[in-house]
């Protein structure tokens, strides 16, 4: 089983060949390719390459599904005794990739 790790959006996923993963937005249309270079580490089943910190020329492509918003969150803010009270709302935006090579 061969699998990545990759950093994008400031974070690290573990990725394989197939797999649907969502990740901070990116640029680009649905159906659009897309390549990830900061590969920390790859695994082919039986050796082991990491990087230092990324590994030169390791690449995992990935393909663009769908770009969409996350579900709404509430943030409220509320002090007792001085009677504030703030209501605010988010959605965060996201990518959803398919994972075709690594």
């Amino acid at each position: 089983m061969s699998f990545a790790v990759i950093e994008t959006g400031g974070k690290q996923y573990k990725v394989s060949a197939g797999e649907k993963i969502k990740i901070e937005k990116l640029e680009g249309g649905i159906g659009d390719n897309i390549t990830f270079d900061r590969v920390l580490l790859s695994s082919d089943g039986e050796n082991v390459n990491i990087g230092a910190p990324t590994i030169p020329g390791a690449v995992v492509v990935g393909r663009i599904l769908r770009q969409a918003r996350t579900r709404k969150v509430i943030v409220f803010r509320f002090h007792r005794k001085t009677r504030y009270q703030k209501k605010n709302t988010h959605r965060q935006k996201f990518t959803e990739v398919e994972i075709t090579k690594i």
